[in-house]
C-alpha cells in the first residue's frame, strides 16, 4: 500500500519541506548506514527511530574515523533539508551544509607550486597521505615521494614524519590536493 495513505500526516509534513530548510532534532540512532534524527517538528516515523536521516558523508567536511567523532545518540543537531526520500518516508539532512567548508578556505590560501610543511598520516601502496592543514590531507603519489624510484612508501617515509611537500594540484570540486616531495627544495 502507498505510504501516503498509511501515514498521511507524515507524507504531508515531508512534502511541505523545501530544500535548504533548517531542521532541528535529537540523534535517535547511529546505524552502519547512517544516522537517524528525531525531528522537533512533525510526526514520528512509524518504523525508524527518526524522520530525519543523515548519510555519513553529510555529517562533516572532515574525514571521519568514527561517526561518534561528530555525533552521539541523544545529541541535539541542526541540519539542512536536502530531499524527501519517498521510499523510506524520511527527510534527508546534511549537517555539514551548516558548517564552514575549510577545504575551500585552504584552496583560497594555497597556490600550486607552493612548498608547505606536512605530517605523514597514512601509507598506502601507491603513496602517502600527508596532512598539510587541520583536516586537509593530500596524496603524494609513489613517484613523487623521492627523486629516485621507490617501490614502497615505507622506504622513504613513516607515519608521523614531518615533511615538506609542494602542492601540485588543488581540485576544489573533488576536494583533493595532490602533493610532491620530489619537487621540494633540497633538504625538504
Amino acid at each position: 500500500m502507498d505510504d501516503r495513505f498509511e501515514n498521511p500526516e507524515l507524507h504531508e509534513f515531508l512534502g511541505a519541506l523545501r530544500r535548504g530548510d533548517i531542521l532541528a532534532g535529537t540523534v535517535a540512532a547511529i546505524e552502519p548506514f547512517g544516522v537517524f534524527v528525531a525531528l522537533d517538528d512533525g510526526p514520528p516515523h512509524p518504523v525508524f527511530p527518526g524522520v530525519g536521516f543523515v548519510t555519513f558523508p553529510e555529517l562533516s567536511w572532515r574525514w571521519l574515523d568514527a561517526v561518534t567523532d561528530v555525533v552521539r545518540v541523544g545529541q541535539r543537531v541542526r541540519g539542512e533539508f536536502l530531499q524527501f526520500d519517498t521510499r523510506n518516508m524520511e527527510a534527508r539532512l546534511s549537517l555539514r551544509a551548516l558548517q564552514p567548508d575549510f577545504f575551500q578556505a585552504y584552496a583560497d590560501e594555497v597556490a600550486v607550486g607552493q612548498e608547505v610543511p606536512g605530517t605523514v598520516r597514512k601509507l598506502v601502496p601507491f603513496g602517502a597521505f600527508v596532512e598539510v592543514a587541520d583536516g586537509i590531507q593530500g596524496l603524494v603519489r609513489l613517484e613523487e615521494l623521492s627523486t629516485v624510484p621507490v617501490a614502497d612508501p615505507a622506504d622513504v617515509v613513516q607515519v608521523g614524519d614531518e615533511v615538506r611537500v609542494v602542492v601540485t594540484e588543488v581540485d576544489r570540486e573533488r576536494r583533493r590536493v595532490a602533493l610532491s616531495r620530489r619537487l621540494c627544495a633540497p633538504g625538504g
